[in-house]
């Protein structure tokens, strides 16, 4: 079974995981010992935007979260994300960038992350993105929609902490695929958490004003 989809999703309430929507995303991901995922930790107070040609995920699970952090003056605050897994993904033509705002006498800093645009894609493996808004062209191979989160056996299973800390429902909405291929992605994410995470011919540069991969 196939199911293509095109469109974008701003995710307003923790519950609205309702349409099939998956992750593309990079960043200079943890690298953990055997493929282990840490507890959940705290995110920042800055998302991040992502573009990539192609995503080629084995072993694909997306579930409803909350993240918890800060805002960049230090309050506490939470984001309601679609957390999206893949047992293994390899990403073409990945772009990463995050701006740095209101920095005395700089203004406005960005970075930009930039890796897989040759022969070698990026490639990781338990791979999970906490995603906030994604457009893209997606086709999902046996796909189950509307299994509950504990039992979506065909990716890497829910991170460590989640269930524990009450940041996600194990009961709750969830689906699975055994094949994601997503095109063209355009994403905003709060996190990305890998068991190894290998950046082909990576390159990162800063400069000042607002430059986003898109």
């Amino acid at each position: 079974m196939e199911s293509q989809v095109r469109g974008g999703t701003r995710w307003k309430r923790f519950a609205v995981v309702m349409v099939p929507s998956v992750a593309a995303t990079a960043c200079i991901g943890v690298a953990l010992a055997q493929g282990a995922l840490a507890a959940s930790f705290s995110v920042s107070g800055q998302s991040f935007k992502v573009t990539t040609k192609e995503l080629v995920g084995e072993g694909f699970s997306q579930y409803g979260a909350l993240d918890e952090g800060y805002t960049l003056d230090g309050k506490k605050t939470a984001h309601p994300v679609a957390v999206s897994a893949f047992k293994s993904a390899t990403i073409k033509s990945l772009c990463q960038s995050v701006v740095t705002p209101n920095i005395p006498v700089l203004g406005n800093v960005s970075l930009i992350l930039r890796a897989g645009d040759g022969a070698e894609p990026v490639k990781a493996q338990n791979l999970y993105i906490d995603v906030a808004e994604l457009n893209a062209d997606a086709t999902f191979t046996n796909i189950d929609i509307g299994v509950a989160a504990k039992d979506a056996n065909k990716g890497p299973g829910m991170k460590q902490g989640e269930v524990a800390n009450k940041q996600a429902n194990p009961f709750g909405f969830a689906q699975q695929a055994d094949k994601a291929v997503l095109r063209d992605v355009k994403q905003t994410a709060w996190a990305t958490t890998a068991g190894t995470f290998k950046l082909s011919g990576l390159k990162m540069s800063l400069s000042t004003g607002v430059k986003e991969c898109y």
